[in-house]
């Protein structure tokens, strides 16, 4: 019940790369675009880097970046009902912290508690 307003209503649109960079920078003036831009672009390299070395990426109150292996599989072309086989692969896979979790619910139930009161 307490998502049906969230449900209900259209979904936002998703932040860009570059709204993100400048958001940051509206709200800490004293930072340049670049830099900004320049950090950003380096926290994603370096956490990509780190999945592709099949490394868990942790951030306290946030969440948690691993691989999840998906195996080979027979799946099926909508268009054409013909079977296909998947090859194996490795997915990348997000755990949102308790933190992120709590202040999400709080924002989507439009609450400042837990319990959406």
């Amino acid at each position: 019940m307490a998502n049906e307003h969230y449900k209900q209503s259209n979904p936002p649109a998703a932040m860009t790369k570059s709204e993100l960079v400048t958001n940051i920078t509206r709200v800490q003036p004293q930072l340049s675009e670049q830099d900004v831009e320049l950090a950003v672009n380096s926290i994603l390299e370096r956490m990509t880097s780190a999945l592709v070395a099949g490394e868990r990426i942790e951030i306290r109150g946030f969440g948690s970046m691993t691989l999840h292996y998906r195996p080979s599989r027979i799946g099926r072309n909508p268009k054409t009902g013909e079977d296909v086989r998947v090859t194996e692969k490795y997915v990348p896979y997000f755990k949102p912290g308790a933190g992120l979790r709590k202040r999400v619910n709080e924002g989507v139930n439009g609450s400042g508690n837990e319990d959406g009161e």
